[in-house]
């Protein structure tokens, strides 16, 4: 079934033109008419980020849920994994977080989280994009109206389970956080601080536009020279809604999600303690890193990209660790969705009981020289059946076996085709690079939007 509102993260548009009130009451009575016909608890709660569009589509959303008889607890601005953990761990039918995650200010967003903490698999979005063009006429009257109460007492509970996380505290440990002026500005610096250490603070003064706009986990270059000229043992950046997070070591080195990723399960297991022995990633996840997994003994499953693609094989295999190189890490003892502010405390346990810098953690593995190329077009229909686009691909795949991978596939929220090269060495990368992308110019007329080197930089 097609979908006519929900993308691969929920639904996006830019903010009272794609994305309305209108519609976010819609999104809310239709959510509601769920959580009832499902028998679920009826309370949601509600996060936001900073966007000046956040309260207007928060209130909207709440009188949506509210007018379908569900209780609303409104947070204000909390980071994505704030509702996730509160959602799965309370009397909750359903959370919703106003967010456009890394997208800039004019966007926004709203993304719908299960009871169990997970964003919503697929049938269901399509079944709540149902009841949203069958709206039921008769509504709750009187006492069954849902009520919609403002308050913040809830956050204090993910704050003391964000504690729990690191028994060997963070004194003597310097941390720059960039907070991308956005959900985590308040919180993320809180926690370090709960925990002892000396945070230097970039990205935490909000004013409703300028979210992602000077730094974060999209921009890293901003933290990781702040982390060198501030003499850090580590810098974080998070993105809008800080689900995820990247480092940088003291030395300025970027740490993306596969980096994350290795020097997490290189630590725990060498003491035993990743059982499986398997990580779960994705199809841009660096060959480098599965070759400096398999050395170690654990295997990489890859997946689609997208974080709840998996989060969904992480619970399959009963894996401890999965993620993306965007920064989307899942750890699955604190819950199925990425985290910023888990990530951030998961990877400092790992360098106070490792007692080394993160520089010396980053030089585990090289990366393959990776490339993506981000292709648009006035329109998607039809492209994955142009003949010379088929051979194109055909013809490096078979180029590629061994030697490299190839993966191409569709934007879920842009007519932008995404074509991903790596291989052994750059002049083959590039090679294939330039042939896909010249055919899809010349056959489909399509237009570079970027170029996007990923050997040492982030992935989607």
């Amino acid at each position: 079934m097609s979908r006519k509102y929900f993308g691969t993260d929920g639904i996006r548009g830019i903010a009272n033109r794609k994305l309305t009130p209108e519609l976010a009451f819609r999104v809310g009575f239709a959510g509601g008419a769920h959580i009832r016909t499902q028998g679920l608890a009826r309370r949601v709660v509600l996060g936001q980020d900073t966007r000046r569009s956040g309260p207007m589509l928060s209130a909207a959303l709440a009188s949506g849920f509210c007018s379908a008889g569900i209780e609303v607890l409104s947070l204000g601005i909390v980071p994505t994994g704030c509702v996730s953990f509160l959602t799965r761990t309370g009397a909750y039918g359903m959370g919703s977080v106003i967010s456009a995650s890394h997208n800039p200010a004019p966007d926004n967003g709203i993304k719908l989280i299960g009871h169990d903490g997970r964003k919503l698999p697929d049938e269901t979005e399509e079944v709540v994009e149902s009841l949203m063009e069958n709206v039921p006429g008769q509504r709750p009257e009187d006492a069954e109206v849902g009520d919609l109460v403002a308050s913040r007492h809830e956050v204090a509970r993910y704050l003391a389970y964000l504690e729990t996380i690191i028994p060997e505290r963070l004194e003597g440990i310097r941390v720059t956080l960039d907070a991308a002026h956005g959900a985590a500005y308040e919180l993320g610096p809180e926690i370090l601080r709960r925990l002892g250490a000396d945070v230097q603070l970039q990205g935490c003064q909000p004013d409703g536009m300028n979210i992602n706009l000077e730094g974060g986990a999209t921009k890293p270059q901003t933290m990781q020279e702040l982390t060198k000229t501030a003499k850090s043992h580590l810098g974080v950046a998070f993105d809008g809604d800080a689900d995820r997070a990247v480092f940088s070591d003291e030395q300025g080195r970027l740490i993306n999600g596969d980096r994350t990723m290795a020097l997490w399960c290189a630590h725990w297991s060498r003491h035993g303690r990743l059982t499986p022995q398997t990580v779960v990633g994705t199809l841009m996840s660096n060959s480098g890193f599965e070759k400096y997994l398999i050395a170690r003994g654990i295997r990489l499953e890859r997946t689609p990209v997208g974080d709840k693609y998996v989060s969904a094989r992480v619970a399959e295999l009963n894996a401890r660790l999965g993620g993306e190189q965007s920064g989307h890490i899942i750890f699955s003892q604190h819950g199925p969705t990425g985290d910023g502010l888990v990530t951030t405390l998961e990877v400092l346990r790992v360098l106070k009981r490792e007692g080394r810098p993160a520089s010396e953690c980053y030089d585990g593995f090289e990366n393959w020289p990776q490339i993506l190329v981000n292709v648009c077009f006035p329109t998607l229909n039809g492209w994955e059946g142009n003949h010379a686009v088929i051979a194109v691909l055909k013809e490096a795949e078979t180029t590629l076996q061994g030697r490299g991978r190839l993966s191409v596939r569709a934007s879920g929220t842009q007519p932008i085709v995404r074509v991903m090269v790596e291989a052994e060495s750059s002049d083959l990368r590039d090679q294939m690079a330039d042939a896909i992308v010249g055919t899809m110019e010349k056959a489909l007329g399509g237009k570079v939007h970027s170029r996007v080197d990923l050997t040492h930089a982030l992935g989607d």
